[in-house]
């Protein structure tokens, strides 16, 4: 098998860069359809809808989170055989890992269509007045989950080999079609939160297909037949062990959010939908951290499988100056640019007013972010993925803690709702380089099987 794009030889920077910019051009394009789909909902149909789509934020993120989880698990397995040149490995630990992730995105349809109501009525407590749109908006976008699902485990399985760029190509595709029927179903035909959700819908089916083919197309060892695609328990099982720890650390993110998400709701329809317009620009000062810890848990599940642990630590050197760098210079542009992003979406002045300090907060907090945020890829590619979820519980523990703690004092009011990532990254950032100095990553570090 030919390791035409591997990472275990030559300078870590700049394979870092390599595989990471098409990750975060990706990551990118999808934020900007994201934005876009925020504007077109507030201009076009109502700050109540743009609220509605806002607030299942959390919930969605759910979904996504086992998506992302288990494909990343599926990843890193196949990442370490790829290393090994193990070309036997890599084909059967992928069409299992596809099969597993079109059953649980089937699946997830089902059982977020049958709680979407009392999710949204009880426990995210959404005001009475938008619990129609909001409810209406995620049973539309949870029909299109399967291929969210699909593209997930797809891309997963080309950055394992060192394909990172493919995924830009399907998500321009994805970011694209969703933009132009965004303004087709909700301002032209004017569908409301219902467009915008089949419009989300149709564009993750066009990335799902371009991803399949293009997977199958490029690369002979992914051209599986019909009846490869078989279920495998032991091999499900090596995903699982991965991938668990991996998506139990963004459920928690979920649930964490989804308590604040709760705490703005409490704020009234004019915090929530300042929180949502927030939220979406803050995504874009998470962009490099996130990018680089995919990339490095690629980077260090090639190098373990083969057998090249130094190559590790000067990647992780790298790669923290390069976050850093990356996120300083985005935070700067959010700080000086905040009132006129927030034009874009049709605040009302009170609700321009929440976002604008809302912004300026978080482009000095999402410093500490990417301080850390990268180096969980190094434990998840490492078979250590638990400790992320450990970090992750912890500073989300403490950021819901705050947030209620201190919303009706006077030393921060309701802006503890954006000022609690102060406490929560600060106290992630700590445990994560703690635990990274101590070397406990290199414990074990090894192939992962399933015995």
């Amino acid at each position: 098998m030919q390791k035409k794009r591997s990472m275990t030889e030559g300078a870590p920077w700049k394979h870092i860069l390599r595989f990471s910019l098409p990750v975060l051009a990706g990551s990118l394009l999808q934020q900007l359809y994201n934005t876009v789909d925020t504007i077109i909902v507030g201009r076009y149909a109502s700050e109540d809808a743009l609220s509605a789509v806002g607030t299942t934020g959390s919930f969605t993120f759910l979904f996504l989170a086992l998506a992302i989880g288990f494909s990343a698990g599926n990843g890193v397995v196949v990442a370490q055989h790829y290393g090994a040149g193990n070309e036997k490995a890599v084909r059967s630990n992928a069409s299992t890992g596809i099969l597993f992730l079109l059953l649980l995105g089937a699946a997830s349809t089902v059982i977020a269509v049958l709680t979407a109501r009392p999710a949204y009525t009880y426990l995210l407590n959404v005001d009475k007045s938008i619990i129609g749109l909001t409810v209406t908006y995620f049973r539309w976008y949870a029909l299109g989950l399967v291929f969210q699902f699909g593209y997930n485990i797809f891309s997963a399985i080309l950055r394992a080999v060192g394909d990172s760029a493919a995924t830009l190509y399907f998500l321009l595709i994805s970011s694209v079609m969703n933009i132009g029927l965004d303004m087709l179903f909700v301002a032209v035909f004017r569908w409301g939160v219902a467009g915008a959700a089949v419009a989300t819908d149709i564009s993750q089916a066009a990335s799902f297909i371009a991803a399949y083919t293009y997977m199958r197309v490029k690369y002979p060892v992914f051209r599986f037949r019909l009846n490869e695609y078989k279920w495998d328990s032991s091999l499900v099982m090596r995903t699982v062990k991965v991938g668990m720890p991996i998506s139990l650390q963004l459920i928690i993110v979920s649930f964490g959010l989804t308590f604040i998400q709760r705490a703005v709701n409490g704020f009234g329809k004019t915090m929530t939908a300042s929180f949502t317009v927030g939220q979406r620009i803050e995504m874009y000062l998470n962009l490099p951290c996130n990018a680089f810890q995919t990339t490095l848990a690629t980077y260090t599940g090639q190098n373990i499988g083969a057998g090249k642990m130094d190559r590790i630590k000067s990647g992780v050197r790298q790669t923290f100056v390069i976050s850093l760098a990356m996120t300083l210079m985005i935070s700067a542009l959010v700080w000086f640019l905040a009132g006129d992003i927030i034009t874009l979406f049709s605040l009302s002045d009170k609700a321009a007013e929440y976002c604008l300090a809302h912004l300026k907060a978080v482009a000095l907090i999402n410093i500490v972010l990417s301080i850390y945020i990268p180096v969980f890829g190094v434990f998840q590619g490492s078979n250590h993925s638990g400790l992320p979820t450990v970090v992750a519980t912890a500073a989300l523990g403490i950021r819901v803690c705050v947030t209620y703690l201190f919303r009706h004092s006077d030393i921060f009011g309701y802006t503890i709702i954006w000022w609690n990532g102060i406490f929560g990254f600060g106290l992630g950032s700590i445990i994560t380089w703690s635990c990274y100095l101590s070397g406990i990553w290199k414990k074990n570090a090894k192939i992962s099987s399933h015995e």
